[in-house]
């Protein structure tokens, strides 16, 4: 053997081409996402992890076999993210919501997401992104979208696209929607309850609420956690639907599994959370690892992202979003309404 052929081979039982690059560029956007976000104050790691993502593959700073490494190393990042972000859900803890305030959480969730897939198609959105609106917004934002994007045929520009919505409306509810509680006649507990079952990500749903004081943000967050949970139950229907999709087809395509393997490690992680063993410190670390992974996966896909794509499609998604949100505030409304 020449030593032109033993580097060679070396070359090929090494890791692929890019690896490194991919290893290096990653670690330092989501470096960066988590300093900037900590100066902008109101908008999540995940978020801007994803426009430095964008940023990074439209500048050109990505070679073609580094965004290939990165790729596969989002779908990790996605999977595991969504495992470890179980162990912030304790039933125990959703339990302690009144029957009709819980009523009114998985209303809403059925119908924004239901609603949001009709006004998709009646706006014809596409409906790989209209299924990411529709889950990001009925449940629990970014994560949400994060979830199912693992289990759909949708691009990363979809994907950056439905983040991108649940940004823009999520912090305009931030603004608009404590104006509206002496307007509804909405008591603190009740105000809570309708931000947590209307309003996106947990972090829009802290800001929220705890302008109404500290009794609407503990029920705005049992809310809020009473979506998270009926995450499993959505991405299981979603995988179903998806399997039976690729059955009826004939092109010999992959099938989805019954239930894919990250939705059963969430659901094991809640479980254990749910037991009450785990000390506060294991639970704030998880809570730690759940955004540095997420946020990772965010830049994966924002890295993925065209931006004249992005453009071409942005109105109607816009209108998508802004539909989803105000059927989400007013169902939510409604159920106070009658159950409450």
């Amino acid at each position: 053997m020449t030593a032109g052929e033993g580097r060679a081979r070396v070359r090929r039982r090494g890791p692929p081409a890019g690896t490194a690059r991919a290893g290096v560029t990653l670690v330092a956007g989501v470096t960066v996402a988590y300093a900037l976000s900590e100066v902008i104050g109101v908008v999540a790691p995940l978020t801007v992890a994803l426009v430095l993502g964008v940023v990074v593959r439209n500048t050109g700073l990505l070679t073609p076999s580094a965004r290939v490494a990165l790729s596969g190393a989002t779908k990790v990042m996605l999977r595991a993210g969504v495992v470890v972000l179980g162990l912030q859900l304790a039933v125990p803890e959703l339990l302690q919501l009144r029957p009709g305030y819980l009523g009114v959480v998985v209303i809403t969730v059925v119908v924004t997401f239901v609603g949001t897939r009709w006004f998709g198609r009646l706006m014809q959105v596409s409906r790989e992104r209209s299924l990411l609106l529709a889950t990001g917004f009925s449940i629990c934002g970014a994560s949400a979208v994060a979830a199912v994007a693992s289990v759909v045929d949708a691009d990363e520009d979809d994907v950056a696209t439905s983040i991108a919505m649940v940004t823009l409306y999520g912090s305009l509810a931030i603004a608009g929607f404590p104006l509206l509680q002496d307007v509804l006649g909405l008591g603190d507990r009740e105000f809570g309850v309708w931000i947590g079952a209307s309003v996106h990500e947990v972090a829009q749903v802290v800001a929220a609420a705890g302008i109404a004081g500290q009794v609407a943000l503990v029920v705005a967050v049992l809310a809020k956690l009473g979506r998270v949970v009926l995450l499993a139950p959505m991405i299981t229907l979603v995988a179903l639907r998806e399997r039976r999709r690729a059955l009826s087809r004939t092109d010999g395509g992959p099938r989805p599994p019954l239930v894919p393997l990250f939705v059963l490690g969430f659901l094991a992680m809640a479980g254990v959370r749910s037991t009450g063993l785990l000390p506060d410190v294991v639970v704030s670390g998880a809570g730690v690892v759940t955004a540095v992974l997420l946020s990772g996966a965010m830049f994966g896909l924002g890295a993925g992202v065209h931006l004249r794509s992005l453009v071409r499609t942005g109105g109607r998604t816009a209108a998508l979003g802004a539909a989803s949100t105000g059927l989400a505030a007013a169902v939510a409304y409604g159920g106070l309404l009658v159950l409450a």
